[in-house]
Parts: structure tokens; sequence; C-alpha cells
């Protein structure tokens, strides 16, 4: 597919006819950029011990009469520039994300298509599984998870498996709606001609969900993905912001909106709100991305 066809398509035509979805777009590549790049593009690298200075803690941002011009937002608690914070801890914010996304999409479609594709007994117990999971929030059965594995695991690892645990938990919560979608839509197509056609052929169970139901059913399922990173965002966030998610040494979005909630009736204004802006943006900005793809692929609305 050349150039020009890519830019015929339908796609690209609803791209272009949508200013929101364009304007969220540039701010979704700006946010993935910037963390990204944080190593390159940061003033400031705030996980260097050596390069904190104590003496520049709650330095206001640089345009305010007090502020210093070497920290354009300001600093934190221990003197790191908010800056280079804020472009670090997204780094760390996307990667959970998009990481316990593909977790909870994996485990889902896994669950999804041999539900719907073998049914019976076995239909039932992940279906009553999915039901329980559903009849709580998600953020307590991360919650839940996080909980458990802290107690499991010794103490003194901790931080270094935060982050797995962060993604092992928001993932676990998250897959249920993969599942379900997956569920309905195998049901449709194993009563096709061309799946009865490969178990007229010989083809085996395995082949015949992997190479011809699952291409078919993973429309809605890339959709429902594209709104779950955001969400999965919002939870880290939260996880973080109640103290159970990433380590403050590894500062999330959720992390330093937590930090900066300590100083907040103090007068260091700025140490949570410019992080909760970030997340503000970041969060939105990829959820009109996937409102905008959920309408766009779906043929009614064309």
């Amino acid at each position: 597919m050349n150039l020009q066809a890519i830019w015929n398509h339908d796609l690209a035509y609803s791209f272009r006819r949508s200013p929101v979805t364009v304007a969220a777009a540039l701010l979704t590549l700006a946010c993935v950029g910037g963390a990204l790049l944080a190593p390159w593009i940061a003033p400031y690298n705030p996980f260097d011990a050596a390069s904190l200075d104590l003496n520049a803690a709650f330095a206001p941002p640089a345009w305010s009469a007090q502020g210093r011009p070497g920290y354009l937002l300001g600093t934190d608690d221990q003197g790191r520039d908010l800056l280079s914070t804020i472009l670090y801890g997204a780094r760390i914010s996307l990667g959970v994300g998009i990481a316990a996304v593909l977790f909870a999409l994996f485990l889902g479609v896994t669950l999804g298509l041999l539900s719907g594709y073998f049914g019976g007994r076995l239909d039932a117990a992940i279906m009553r599984i999915a039901d329980i999971q559903l009849s709580f929030p998600a953020i307590l059965i991360a919650l839940l998870v996080d909980g458990v594995a802290r107690v499991a695991l010794p103490a003194s690892s901790h931080d270094e498996i935060a982050v797995p645990v962060l993604i092992f938990s928001i993932g676990v919560s998250g897959w249920v709606q993969y599942a379900r979608t997956v569920r309905g839509s195998t049901l449709v197509e194993k009563n096709k001609e061309y799946v009865q056609a490969a178990r007229v052929i010989g083809r085996r169970p395995l082949a015949i969900m992997l190479r011809h139901v699952l291409p078919n059913v993973m429309g809605p399922v890339l959709v429902i993905a594209t709104i779950h990173i955001a969400t999965a965002i919002i939870t880290e966030a939260t996880l973080s912001f109640l103290g159970v998610g990433v380590p403050p040494t590894r500062p999330s979005l959720g992390t330093l909106i937590r930090i900066g909630n300590e100083f907040l009736l103090s007068g260091e204004w700025w140490i949570t709100v410019f992080p909760g802006i970030a997340l503000v943006i970041l969060v939105l900005s990829v959820n009109l991305l996937g409102d905008w793809l959920r309408d766009a692929l779906n043929p009614k609305l064309r």
C-alpha cells in the first residue's frame, strides 16, 4: 500500500476531518516523545542522587519572584527539577500502562477464545469468574493483588519488584472486558462456513482459533485496548497516590502528585499541580484517540 492509498483510506479521511482527534494525536505524540526521549531532553537526571541540590528544594517556577532560572517548573522537596521528574515520571506511567494493557489483552483474548470456542463447563467457569470480578471495582482488584504480592514476597525486594507487581495487578483487574468481547465474537465466528471448512479438512482447534477466528475478532479488541491504556495509567496513578505503587525513588506521575499533595497547603502548589496537569493531558489525549478509533471502525457511523 503506497502513501497515496494510505492518505485516501477511510481511517485517514476520518482522522483529517476531526480537529479534536488531530490535536489529541499531537498531544499524545508530544507526551510519548517526551517520555521516550527523557534521558536526552530532560535538563537533569532526577534519579542521580549525586546531582541533587537540597538547597534548591521547594524552588517555585522560574517565572515567579523567587524562582530559579535553571528550574522552569520549580523543584520538589528533594531539590529535583520538576520538569525532568515529570518527563521521567511519564515514562514510568506510560510503560506500566502499556505493559499492563498488553498483559490484560493476552490473558483476556486467550480466555475469551477458549470460552467461546469450546463452550460447555469451561465457558461457564470462565464467565462466572468474570461476573464475580465485574462486581468489584478494578482499583479494588488491583489493590488486593498488590497487597497479596507484597505479603507473599520478601520485604527487602518490594522496591525492585514494585513495577512488575503493579503491571500484574492492573492487568489482572482488566482482562474481563477483553474476554467477554472475544467470547461473543467467537461464538458468532465459529459457526461460519470458513471455520466449518477448516474442521472438515482436519485442522486442529488451536490452529483454527489462531489462524481463522482470532484475526476476525481483533478489531473491537484493539479499540478496547486503546481506551484501556488511559484507564491503566489512571489506575497506576491512583495506586501510586495511595502509596502502594511505584516507590518514591522511581516516581511516576501518581507518586509525584502524592508527594506534592503533602505540601499543597503550605504553599508549594507547583509540586502537585504540574504533574496533575501532565497526567490529565496524557489521559485525555489517549482517551480522545480511543473514542475516535471506536467511532471510525463502527460501520453504522460511516
